[in-house]
């Protein structure tokens, strides 16, 4: 296990201020927990995954990738870089997190990457129901598929200590603040000076403590479904292009998929 993620899930109580959890349960190692116990501390925790915990090392990173594959709808380079992605991951844990001594306990996967180079991190996946209720709060645009796909995948992932994808459940706290603070830098526009509606802006991702976001675009839509953009509060401009293959530079894709394996690329 990559020996950032050993530090991240130490408990603070063993680390002084330093640590993020109130408690931490490895199902990976503590396996005395039967799953009628593991269930009632962490009800989104599925059986899937703690059937998972009990596996080997390899079936658990093999059965993940099957798992993405399963659920994430056809892209022409989907197969290959999740190929690519998980021969980079030398373990798969299942954590039970606990914040505070009053909190209920998150269920949470790790993704180790090998020579300790970093590891991601995913929450259970949403429910049918968490679906149809993130759809309601935006009922002026349909959400891409392959975004509502991961959810049920991961609802909510980042890497390392980043924020990441936003839970369906905090979507839309989420969308009112970021309206809120486009409000005082209104009128908002694309790098070329076009005119933006922020109403049409749907942030699905935050970096960790910077007003970084990329968003779905209601005004843009190269693949049938909503685009993403990448909004910075220090630019305040949607940055946009009209090539094809400058989205690291602009942080523009044409779907979410995209915007995935560009995320989920080797952490240097």
């Amino acid at each position: 296990m990559d020996k950032h993620a050993l530090e991240y899930y130490i408990p603070y109580s063993k680390k002084d201020s330093q640590g993020h959890f109130h408690r931490v349960i490895d199902l990976n190692t503590d396996q005395k927990i039967s799953w009628s116990e593991a269930s009632k501390l962490s009800p989104h925790l599925g059986k899937g995954w703690y059937e998972l915990s009990h596996l080997s090392n390899q079936d658990r990173v093999d059965f993940t990738k099957e798992f993405w594959l399963s659920k994430l709808p056809y892209h022409s380079m989907l197969d290959e870089f999740l190929n690519k992605f998980f021969s980079g991951i030398d373990d798969i844990a299942v954590f039970l997190t606990q914040r505070t001594y009053d909190d209920k306990f998150e269920a949470e996967m790790i993704y180790s990457l090998s020579g300790n180079s970093g590891f991601y991190r995913g929450y259970a996946p949403a429910k049918e129901n968490e679906i149809i209720a993130l759809q309601k709060v935006f009922t002026d645009y349909i959400l891409p598929s392959d975004y509502l796909a991961f959810l049920q995948v991961h609802n909510g992932f980042a890497k390392l200590t980043d924020t990441g994808i936003t839970k369906s459940s905090e979507m839309e706290n989420s969308y009112q603040e970021f309206q809120r603070m486009l409000e005082k830098e209104f009128p908002l526009s694309t790098s070329s000076g076009d005119p933006v509606n922020p109403k049409s802006l749907i942030p699905f991702y935050k970096s960790f403590g910077m007003e970084f976001y990329q968003c779905f675009w209601g005004e843009w839509y190269p693949e049938q479904e909503m685009g993403t953009v990448y909004y910075s509060s220090t630019t305040k401009t949607i940055l946009t292009s009209k090539k094809q293959d400058d989205f690291v530079e602009t942080m523009a894709f044409k779907t979410f998929t995209d915007w995935l394996m560009f995320y989920l690329e080797k952490i240097t």
